[in-house]
């Protein structure tokens, strides 16, 4: 072999399923421990640097945590990374404050107390009470701090005087900060702008505005005018009989702040354009997929209901989630999702169970990861499934929302469908057998993980199991 010739790398592959860890729980269940509707969790959203997560409940309450493995060396994981710092822990929160919803905001409140008194602590009750003499001849008693007798004050009682030898010296008491704790303030209410129920709040990349979304209507608010609002998509009909789809998801493009995307209770996904028009009754694009022939029937409007959308970090995609499936789509192509991933398609023999128990209309939220490489989403018996959407990927991972999250793990193959053209097919993934899990367990409806949030730079996950949060990390 001489010294021209090149020894060919290998090409990478596609990039290996992760083992998940359990990380932390807050809130957990005692078996057997029934749980108030009012701290059942329903939102879970981590800030764009990672380090904070918030979860709201159906009380109304907020409760923000702080991540705290990072804290005492600055910087977040990725920095510390970056200059070859060793991470040997995973990531940790702490509990931070909480408040009440729609009268909060968070700011820092100093406690202060008094720390440094004129008294013999070994003499002192307390400030400003009344300690006893240790002269035991003397029945005669003196004020803590260094107060003045009583007498001094025009008082009958002769029982109050300086101790014995008089005070060597005075000190004035002294306010130290003892801790910090954090209280809430309102600072800004947008009121009566939606008749029906807010689905969906999303903030513009340009800093100043954002949306709010019901089941008809669509408003564009300034940050800071409360009172205003520009109502920017309507799709109430003249006469609501002819109501035929609903508002069930919206979000701001993440970079451009002219464009956003919203999802219909028939299953499409509407990208609009604020430069278009000032109501945005017509569209950019149309994303939905085509019904297959003779595949109709009385639950395929029901399951075809898009939950939740998320756009990706890089804005080039948004992920979906219906019923049955994950949908991830290309916003350059509108002919089909670029990548379908089974979640519920063992349920189909049990639609009409589901629909006589209202579960079919539980609505489950999507997320993805900051490299776009995988996205996750929800099911019931609290479990949760994460896939791999990279080139070539065939990641599968059902995990259990309980300190165990492998415990129900199965990998199952990929199986290729129907190709959309010559450089991009849909992949269908994750099929398993009618009523049970991956492992044989029956499906238990009444616990479902509806709720989950991926860490913007980090494989963190954090999702909801009713009032309980579970955190993992891989």
């Amino acid at each position: 072999m001489n010294g021209g010739d090149e020894v060919a790398a290998a090409p990478a592959g596609p990039p290996q399923p992760l083992e998940w860890k359990f990380s932390q729980v807050f809130g957990e269940r005692t078996a057997g421990e029934e749980v108030q509707e009012v701290d059942i969790i329903s939102a879970i959203e981590f800030d764009k640097s990672g380090d904070h997560l918030a979860t709201g409940d159906r009380g109304g309450r907020v409760v923000l945590f702080e991540r705290t493995d990072t804290k005492d060396h600055g910087g977040s994981r990725r920095d510390l990374e970056r200059m070859d710092y060793p991470i040997s822990r995973h990531p940790e929160f702490r509990y931070k404050t909480e408040f009440q919803s729609h009268e909060p905001e968070v700011q820092e409140k100093k406690v202060k107390k008094i720390s440094d008194m004129n008294v013999d602590p070994s003499k002192a009750v307390s400030n400003g009470s009344v300690a006893s003499s240790s002269n035991s001849n003397s029945a005669k008693q003196y004020l803590a701090n260094g107060g003045w007798p009583e007498k001094s004050y025009g008082c009958p009682s002769n029982d109050f005087t300086f101790p014995p030898g008089g005070i060597s010296s005075l000190r004035l008491p002294v306010v130290t900060s003892n801790e910090t704790s954090l209280v809430a303030r309102c600072r800004r209410v947008y009121a009566h702008a939606h008749d029906y129920h807010i689905n969906s709040i999303s903030n513009n990349s340009d800093g100043e505005t954002f949306i709010s979304a019901d089941d008809l209507r669509i408003n564009l608010w300034n940050l800071e005018i409360s009172n205003q609002s520009f109502n920017i998509v309507d799709v109430k009909p003249a006469n609501m009989e002819d109501l035929t789809e609903v508002i069930t998801s919206a979000e701001f493009h993440p970079n451009h702040c002219n464009m956003l995307a919203y999802s219909s209770s028939r299953g499409s996904i509407r990208l609009i354009d604020l430069r278009q028009s000032a109501l945005c009754d017509s569209h950019a694009k149309l994303f939905e997929e085509q019904e297959a022939p003779g595949s109709r029937s009385f639950f395929t409007e029901i399951i075809a209901s898009i939950s939740d959308i998320k756009f990706a970090k890089d804005g080039r995609h948004i992920l979906s989630r219906d019923y049955m499936t994950l949908k991830l789509w290309d916003i350059n192509m509108d002919s089909g999702p670029v990548a379908t991933f089974q979640v519920h398609e063992h349920l189909r023999p049990k639609l009409c169970d589901l629909y006589e128990n209202d579960s079919i209309f539980d609505k489950f939220e999507c997320c993805l990861s900051g490299d776009g490489l995988r996205v996750a989403t929800g099911s019931y018996s609290n479990l949760f499934r994460v896939f791999g959407c990279g080139p070539g990927s065939a990641e599968a991972t059902t995990l259990e929302a309980s300190k165990n999250p492998m415990r129900r793990q199965v990998q199952t193959p990929s199986r290729p469908s129907r190709s959309l053209s010559s450089i991009t097919r849909v992949v269908r993934r994750g099929a398993e057998s009618p009523g049970v899990d991956a492992n044989g367990n029956s499906f238990d409806f009444t616990t479902k993980l509806l709720h989950l949030a991926w860490h913007p730079t980090e494989n963190s996950i954090a999702c909801a199991a009713a009032n309980s949060l579970y955190m993992y990390y891989a």
